[in-house]
């Protein structure tokens, strides 16, 4: 199983970055083909300093503090996006040679294999014609498996049925651990670490399969049927990341800038780079900018009909129960009520998501923006969830995290390391990533001032770091806090460093995979609304075939 944060990179001209068994930063050259073959990382800026322990953990706790953190306005973000942006990461980061090892692979598959790439080989895999990854695909080797949900009588009896098509498929079987026998059936199992992004990672696996009824239509089959539809799917999921996604996290002028005028800073085309050379992941991204969505993170969350704050047990979902109703973090039992509780592996008897734990997509997407204003999100919490700003504060269940979110089960750490905030930073620190100043003066903007970086705009409160502290901080900032304090003081949206880091490691993405938005310019969307429009919305649609009891399979509260 893959960890959901990596303890070494490699790091291409460098070597592999990691921190060994006294926690000290090393960097090694690689020793085994396991580590050759690795998923490529670059290094955008220069180094940068390291931060001390004790300097970290004091910032983390300021980022973690439990305190009133403000949602999104203007935009207003609703809550799906949080975790689309986690199912994104983990496509771009998915290392699809990792089950090759020992296996003949031609160097240019060996080389996309482990590239960034917004192609969602996180569900796609290798492919059905792939002998290990066939396991994830339905008999006809086009379409993709799906699972069923385990009947629970809580609360009545709309909830005592199994829902075919509404979990991910999981391996099951009677051999192995209760934890093996819920491993989910997906080339990424880090897509079922949290219950919302294992239910999006299912609503992409609909969408694929219904692209399928629809080419099929054309007389399309097998493996032409199969490619056509990936190919299709990949489009549409890249302008969905284009147009929707990107400019709610975003300054959408940088996003236009990016996307219109082509990338100022990373992998230009130029004498030593061509747009067809395999891309790399900046460090810069995937250690600071593109973590921004920490901060996104509500504490709990108006789930369905049955987790509702009006609902039976008169309180929302929290965030450690969507950890619990997964297959990787959690163990589907309800009476786990400590993250200790999700570390054992063999806790419980319920093998796939219990039906009352089903997602109610009105309640994460405001589909009123397709003009369907029949799917609006009930009255009962004034239109829906929405995320939390953008900015340095990270909700206090981010200080307890299971385990399993980091590939921990079974291994003795400290308390301090289940904090989200304190090991972003300890990241960072390890990899000695450049500081947000210098990537500010790479990028040629005008830095942050002092009082911008230690006061912001309503995030988080460094008064508790030492004097010398807090001017390091200002000196020297970490490039995650610099990017989610510069877009704290921005309204909420990524800015000058953070924004255009972020925007062009998507366009180079989109460009150096196979299916590709970037190199296919005049391609347009045909399965929303109009030839320009494809939305997260209409994607949820087509995939749920525009009804309700199918994006709301439990109803409504029963009277």
């Amino acid at each position: 199983m893959k960890r959901h944060v990596r303890d070494s990179f490699f790091v291409v001209g460098e070597g592999v970055l990691e921190i060994d068994d006294k926690g000290e930063a090393i960097t090694r050259q690689p020793s085994t083909a396991e580590e050759l073959r690795r998923f490529r990382f670059s290094r955008l800026g220069p180094k940068g300093p390291r931060t001390d322990e004790e300097t970290r953990t004091a910032l983390a706790t300021a980022m973690t503090a439990n305190v009133p953190q403000p949602d999104s306005v203007d935009p207003v973000v609703p809550a799906g996006f949080t975790y689309l942006g986690q199912f994104v990461d983990h496509d771009l980061t998915m290392d699809r040679t990792e089950s090759q090892l020992g296996q003949d692979v031609n160097l240019d598959e060996l080389t996309q294999g482990r590239s960034p790439a917004l192609d969602l080989d996180s569900v796609y895999g290798r492919g059905p014609r792939d002998k290990d990854d066939q396991v994830f695909y339905a008999q006809d080797g086009v379409k993709l498996k799906v699972g069923t949900t385990t009947p629970v009588p809580f609360p009545d009896e709309g909830t005592n049925i199994p829902f075919e098509g509404f979990d991910l498929p999981r391996r099951g079987g009677t051999a192995g651990t209760a934890a093996d026998r819920r491993l989910p059936l997906i080339p990424d199992a880090r897509n079922d670490e949290n219950l919302v992004v294992a239910q999006t990672h299912l609503a992409f696996i609909r969408f694929h399969n219904r692209v399928v009824d629809e080419l099929a239509l054309t007389g399309l089959s097998g493996e032409r049927l199969f490619r056509a539809a990936k190919e299709l799917v990949v489009r549409h999921y890249q302008w969905m990341l284009r147009t929707d996604h990107l400019p709610r996290i975003i300054d959408p002028a940088i996003v236009e800038d990016v996307f219109t005028n082509g990338r100022r800073f990373f992998e230009v085309p130029g004498k030593h780079y061509r747009r067809d050379n395999s891309p790399t992941m900046p460090i810069e991204f995937s250690v600071a900018s593109y973590r921004f969505g920490h901060s996104q993170v509500r504490g709990a969350y108006e789930w369905n009909r049955v987790f509702r704050t009006n609902g039976p047990l008169q309180r929302p979902a929290t965030l450690f129960q969507l950890f619990t109703f997964t297959g990787v973090s959690g163990n589907f039992d309800p009476s786990s009520a400590l993250p200790g509780d999700l570390d054992d592996v063999t806790r419980g008897d319920i093998f796939t998501l219990p039906s009352n734990w089903i997602a109610d997509f009105r309640r994460l997407y405001d589909f009123t923006e397709a003009g369907r204003d029949d799917l609006a999100a009930p009255a009962e919490f004034n239109g829906g969830n929405v995320t939390k700003r953008i900015d340095t504060l990270l909700v206090d269940p981010l200080t307890k995290l299971p385990a399993g979110t980091f590939g921990g089960r079974g291994t003795q750490f400290r308390e301090i390391e289940r904090n989200l905030a304190f090991r972003n930073l300890t990241r960072a620190s390890m990899m000695e990533l450049a500081t947000g100043q210098q990537i500010a003066e790479l990028f040629g903007v005008e830095p942050l001032t002092a009082e911008q970086i230690l006061v912001g705009d309503g995030g988080a409160v460094v008064e508790g770091l030492s004097e010398q502290q807090r001017a390091q901080l200002v000196e020297a900032t970490p490039l995650w806090f610099y990017v989610l304090r510069e877009a704290e003081v921005g309204g909420g949206l990524m800015g000058p460093v953070g924004g255009r880091l972020t925007a062009e490691v998507f366009h180079r993405a989109m460009e150096g995979s196979r299916i590709s938005i970037v190199r296919s310019p005049y391609w347009r969307p045909t399965l929303g609304p109009d030839s320009s429009t494809f939305r997260m919305v209409d994607l949820l649609l087509f995939a749920f075939e525009g009804k309700a009891d199918l994006l709301n399979p439990l109803g409504d509260p029963i009277a």
